[in-house]
């Protein structure tokens, strides 16, 4: 699966494409404070440990870094790692929680981006892969990554 860099980007979780098979990908709205905007405005979030949870009828992304700015002024202290609600229809919010409890997948969170003014959240629904599996994706990368550059070199070499 190719991705492209988007312009509006934040954050990507690089490890979900290798740990998941991706099988789906939404995007989700964020309820956000005012420092966390101001905090993903200067680029500092992490989405590395970060997963989604299905609780209560509503879906949380949890363990989310966004290091609030020095200078950011809050009147609740600024909590950089607390659960933040995923904004999503009723209806995908019911189909998800259907295919997670049935098929035994999971929620990941892929990418942090602009979407207009708002912060968006791209979810990939995903299995696990064995180690196995990892090893093989690793191997099939690095040979595609081997197969351009042999491409590029003979292409200069015929110049």
């Amino acid at each position: 699966m190719a991705r492209k860099s988007q312009p509006g980007r934040i954050a990507a979780n690089r490890r979900a494409y290798r740990d998941y098979e991706i099988l789906e990908e939404i995007e989700a709205g964020l309820a956000l404070l005012g420092w966390e905007v101001k905090a993903l405005r200067a680029g500092r979030a992490s989405l590395v440990e970060a997963y989604v949870a299905l609780r209560d009828g509503e879906a949380w992304l949890t363990g989310a870094n966004f290091a609030p700015l020095p200078n950011a002024s809050a009147h609740p202290a600024p909590v950089p790692d607390r659960s933040r609600k995923l904004l999503l229809h009723r209806y995908q919010l019911d189909r998800l929680a259907g295919k997670v409890q049935q098929r035994g997948l999971t929620l990941v969170p892929l990418a942090l981006f602009w979407g207009g003014p708002k912060v968006k959240l791209r979810v990939g629904l995903g299995r696990g892969r064995k180690q196995h599996d990892k090893r093989r994706v690793d191997q099939e990368r690095d040979w595609a990554r081997e197969k351009q550059r042999l491409v590029r070199h003979s292409a200069q070499g015929r110049s």
